[in-house]
């Protein structure tokens, strides 16, 4: 007699599955968090240049002031735009319709957002700097300055990922088919 035993999926398909499903909400919470503290560096960093009047070389947001080598680290710069693509990448399972839609928009987006990054890192790390330039440079900072793009990044990964996550917490009745995460708030 051949006893058939169920094979429970290797930790990261059970991993996966958690984070789009019962673990949803608290890895989307952990992510924004993660997105808002990278807002707030810009925010500040704005803030210094444009209404304090400090140079971009000395405007370093809020951990830069502490550790200023965290500004001109291509790395760490990198680094974020990496766990941004990721936690896209990750998530993006969870959501459903609309919500599903608007996530999708900042994933692209992202996803180039992610190669201008890796392509300073890229001449950082080579020490080649493209087009001429003196320093690691983008595709579009050939068009735009650094931290004007990198508002503007950031700004148009966030919008989409802003309505995404209120469609997703409020969604349409029977938008979200059954078996899928707990976010959405109990529609009264």
């Amino acid at each position: 007699m051949t006893v058939i035993t169920q094979r429970r999926p290797i930790w990261p398909a059970r991993w996966y599955t958690y984070l789009n499903t019962d673990g949803h909400r608290t890895a989307l919470n952990v992510f924004m968090f993660i997105v808002l503290a990278h807002w707030a560096e810009h925010i500040v960093q704005a803030i210094q240049i444009w209404v304090m009047g400090k140079p971009v070389k000395e405007s370093r947001g809020i951990l830069g002031q502490f550790f200023p080598w965290l500004v001109t680290s291509e790395t760490m710069h990198y680094g974020y735009a990496l766990v941004m693509l990721i936690g896209l990448i990750l998530l993006r399972p969870g959501f459903t319709g609309a919500a599903r839609t608007w996530w999708t928009v900042a994933l692209v987006i992202q996803v180039w957002h992610h190669v201008e990054h890796l392509l300073l890192l890229i001449q950082a790390q080579s020490g080649h700097d493209f087009w001429g330039k003196p320093v690691p440079t983008s595709v579009i900072q050939l068009l735009v300055p650094r931290v004007e793009l990198h508002l503007f990044y950031n700004t148009i990964v966030f919008i989409p990922m802003v309505v995404a996550l209120v469609l997703h917490k409020r969604p349409q009745e029977g938008a979200r088919p059954a078996g899928t995460c707990d976010c959405a708030h109990a529609r009264s």
